[in-house]
């Protein structure tokens, strides 16, 4: 950690996944067997897919988590992509992993296993979280487990704390993680994640619901083909999406948070921030998979 000197690091305590990816016509449905036309294996995870668009965005970023025995690779993809790895540890038994379908028009669904992802300790927490200090970027997601835990640890420090609250589940509904979101600094969220945190549909009371929720929180809200939002207090800024052909939409939310939080690292205004995000997004869904499809900085500045 030495030689840093004032800069701002992203620490992004998140998910790494292997990725099974299945090309279909269409989602199965109930009862149906169906024949897939192709089928490939990608490193992914929300946590990774967002430390290596941070990477390739040129932020300072740091991942922590922790894979299983046939995690090598997510390590190699991280290193590969610039993330520092350091406090990346292995554990006994499997790794985070999705088996995800991908239809004929590049939408997905996704099932998830949180594998160890879902085994972090207190104990290792406090030990990555020792060095880093006051500023400092916490980014989270909800694929491991002890977030509200981690929220209140890095905001004692006077880190700036940014969630990505997805997936969201119930667990997000009970006291801990209440009480853990006034200490969010920005929230990160589409329409369906805004809807499940606010009870509302529509992207205006959304961000109404949030700010009267969370007053001195910033929300950035993705409204897929409509574009993003974002709003702090009385500001609000709207970002129109850059239209591609869709070939897979996995990892283009995760492309726009850290490209967007990478904006904020360097200083830049709201408006050219979420323009950034909205052209690496769009590269990312004209690609497959998920970290392999998040495009490289200067892709994005001459796209």
């Amino acid at each position: 950690m030495e030689g840093q000197g004032n800069q701002i690091r992203a620490l992004n305590f998140g998910s790494l996944n292997l990725d099974y990816v299945y090309s279909v016509d269409h989602m199965v449905r109930p009862k149906e067997t169906l024949a897939c036309t192709d089928m490939q294996v990608f490193c992914g995870g929300k946590g990774l897919n967002q430390s290596i668009a941070l990477a390739k965005a040129g932020a300072a970023v740091y991942h922590a988590g922790l894979i299983g025995e046939e995690g090598d690779g997510l390590l190699l993809e991280c290193a590969k992509a610039g993330v520092h790895t350091e406090y990346i540890r292995t554990i006994s038994g499997k790794c985070g992993h999705t088996i995800i379908q991908v239809d004929r028009d590049g939408q997905n669904c996704i099932l998830l296993y949180g594998g160890a992802n879902r085994r972090m300790t207190k104990e290792y927490i406090d030990e990555v979280l020792r060095d880093f200090k006051e500023k400092d970027i916490l980014l989270l997601q909800n694929e491991v487990n002890l977030v509200p835990y981690m929220i209140e640890r890095a905001y004692e420090k006077g880190m700036t704390v940014v969630l990505n609250p997805s997936p969201y589940d119930k667990e997000m509904d009970g006291s801990d993680f209440q009480k853990a979101f006034q200490k969010v600094s920005m929230f990160i969220l589409n329409e369906v994640e805004g809807e499940q945190m606010t009870g509302e549909a529509q992207p205006e009371k959304i961000l109404l619901k949030m700010k009267s929720l969370y007053p001195e929180s910033i929300t950035v809200l993705t409204l897929g083909e409509k574009g993003s939002i974002y709003q702090y207090k009385d500001e609000r800024h709207q970002q129109r999406i850059y239209p591609v052909k869709a070939v897979d939409t996995t990892a283009a939310g995760d492309t726009f948070t850290g490209y967007f939080l990478s904006s904020v690292m360097e200083g830049m205004p709201a408006p050219e921030g979420l323009a950034l995000a909205a052209k690496a997004s769009a590269i990312a869904v004209s690609k497959s998979g998920a970290a392999a499809s998040i495009p490289l900085r200067d892709e994005v500045e001459r796209f």
